[in-house]
């Protein structure tokens, strides 16, 4: 289980990770560990394609050259 307090659609997801991981033949401690490292994945944000779309329907210039820091940045303004 995590360090920090799960939601309780988190306790379900993991949940039901880890039994359909026993279900598939699975030991405990491995299906314990998937399911952990599924329901911690924290999502990494916008992809760059995703904030170059953004730019461009805000008709930021100089898009095209930016990076994602530079992007996220500039959207932030």
């Amino acid at each position: 289980m995590p360090q920090e307090a799960w939601s309780a659609k988190r306790v379900r997801q993991y949940a039901h990770i880890k039994d359909s991981l026993l279900e598939h033949g699975k030991p405990e401690p491995l299906a314990e560990d998937i399911a952990a490292r599924v329901v911690n994945k924290a999502p990494v944000g916008r992809t760059l394609l995703q904030l170059r779309d953004e730019a461009r329907q805000r008709g930021v210039k100089g898009r095209s050259t930016m990076n994602k820091v530079q992007l996220e940045a500039a959207l932030t303004r």
